[in-house]
């Protein structure tokens, strides 16, 4: 069973059970302006879940395309994409515990074929300073279920991830964790619930790759490890609390479930592959490029990933309407096109190839999203201009990278770079490291300065202030064990900048 065969099986599974099929929402919300993009299943839906009916019913079932931009810098690894499905199932106020779980639990099992030895769960643990008691029910549900298929499920608790890097697994199969694992509110754990708002216990299931995939410097194999060992592949979230104005909490009258899983995480799941970049939704793409370079996916393995995660990305950001651009949505996509040629580069492809792949990409989801059929020419038009245009710019900033480089690179050459060729400063950075090019100690506060100039001369000339700010957020750069600072400039320069430093 192919992740197409997944999506169109879970569709039909929960659709027989009375839920109803509701189509995907756009990448980008009209009416959600607190956030760039669609980020997880539940999001469109969130109105619904505090409290408004929906027109086609209290039980719906959905396959959302979703992209989070923060986890751009992971992509380059088995398990993180920018761009991914998520499966979802919901209950408005009908059924709750226990038909989710086993109803997961048979699809898991029965239609995509999952062996039940290799799943695990987890559950909350409880918290007694909130008055959440621990959630002995979904555990129970749960381990009558492992009972039923001949496993015999020993509880564990762990409390926190990192004493699970210390206890490890104890031959258990259901684990209950802390409200850093298994609480599910729009602000995070109990402390940051919002008032008034819906929240309560998620009960998240895991698939076991083997302890052959268990990375060293993790501490000991558990399932909220990102070891490698385990994949989570679906998160059951049970709103059953809201909290008051005094930050205590009251059950709910009228309880919710919002299911969400990774399409693309079950599909690795189904071919007992922690890589899932073999599944068919991305494994195409992989072979299109190990064709138009000659290399093989084994030997540039982030390479290729990198460029099938962002072209993907950018393929569906075009469908629903995006184009290129120098501020918010718009740079997020120039970001991941650019991104994508320069990772082509590494591969030995410097001739336009966008029109190679993007048709690839475009021909996997033809038959399931007809919005997809509807603009593939113009989608293909779209990604091919851009990345003539860039691969202009690249050559001819690769080529004054070189000649800043003997004796370092200033934060004056690096604004050089981006303000007189249109070289992004993310792009610079990523290549000196690459070269081994030493940046000067405060080549971040030059650039700054030359930034904080340009925007004064901006202001000046429109003859009008600049109503805003900076601001940020502090990610890990991995590969090259970097801090990068994204920050937000005025709209009349490129709005998201990454300045990275060494540590």
């Amino acid at each position: 069973m192919n992740a197409q065969q997944i999506r169109n099986e879970y569709l039909k599974f929960y659709a027989e059970r009375m839920h109803e099929v509701i189509s995907r929402a756009p990448l980008v919300l009209k009416d959600d302006p607190t956030t760039l993009f669609t980020g997880s299943g539940m999001q469109p839906l969130l109105p619904f879940l505090l409290g408004q009916k929906h027109p086609k019913g209290n039980r719906l079932v959905d396959s959302q395309t979703c992209l989070r931009a923060q986890d751009i810098e992971d992509v380059g690894d088995n398990r993180h994409t920018t761009f991914f499905e998520m499966l979802g199932n919901w209950s408005m106020g009908d059924y709750f515990k226990e038909q989710q779980i086993r109803w997961f639990f048979e699809f898991l099992t029965e239609k995509v074929g999952l062996d039940a030895n290799k799943i695990y769960v987890t559950c909350f643990i409880g918290d007694e300073s909130h008055g959440i008691p621990r959630d002995d029910e979904a555990a129970q549900i749960w381990k009558t279920v492992f009972s039923e298929a001949g496993i015999d499920a020993k509880i564990v608790e762990l409390g926190s991830a990192e004493n699970g890097d210390k206890l490890g697994m104890q031959g258990g199969r259901i684990f209950f964790y802390d409200d850093g694992e298994n609480w599910w509110s729009r602000g995070g754990g109990l402390d940051k619930t919002p008032i008034g708002d819906p929240c309560g216990p998620d009960s998240e299931v895991f698939y076991d790759f083997g302890p052959q995939n268990h990375a060293e410097g993790y501490g000991l194999a558990h399932p909220a490890s990102d070891s490698g060992q385990f994949m989570e592949i679906g998160n059951q979230v049970f709103m059953q609390y809201r909290r008051l104005d005094d930050g205590s909490f009251e059950p709910l009258v009228r309880k919710n479930v919002d299911f969400g899983g990774g399409l693309e995480r079950i599909a690795a799941a189904q071919l007992n592959s922690p890589d899932v970049f073999r599944i068919s939704l991305l494994w195409p793409i992989i072979e299109k490029l190990q064709s138009l370079s000659g290399k093989k996916y084994e030997s540039h393995t982030e390479s290729m990933r990198v460029i099938a995660d962002h072209l993907r990305a950018a393929t569906f950001l075009a469908v629903d309407g995006t184009v290129p651009a120098n501020k918010e949505q718009g740079y997020v996509m120039r970001r991941l096109l650019r991104r994508a040629i320069r990772f082509a580069f590494d591969l030995g492809i410097e001739q336009n190839f966008f029109e190679e792949i993007v048709p690839v990409i475009a021909d996997m989801y033809v038959e399931d999203y007809p919005e997809v059929k509807a603009n593939r020419d113009t989608v293909v038009a779209v990604l091919a201009k851009e990345e003539k245009v860039f691969r202009q710019t690249l050559r001819k900033g690769l080529k004054q990278l070189e000649k800043f480089s003997d004796n370092g690179l200033t934060g004056a050459e690096l604004f050089t770079l981006y303000d007189t060729f249109g070289f992004p400063v993310e792009l610079s950075t990523e290549e000196a490291y690459k070269q081994e090019i030493t940046l000067s100690d405060n080549w971040r506060q030059e650039f700054d300065d030359k930034m904080a100039e340009q925007r004064a001369r901006s202001q000046t000339a429109a003859k009008g202030t600049f109503k805003g700010g900076l601001g940020g957020q502090t990610l890990q750069h991995k590969k090259y064990h970097t801090r990068s600072m994204a920050v937000i400039l005025p709209k009349n320069a490129c709005d998201l900048i990454l300045i990275t430093t060494k540590k």
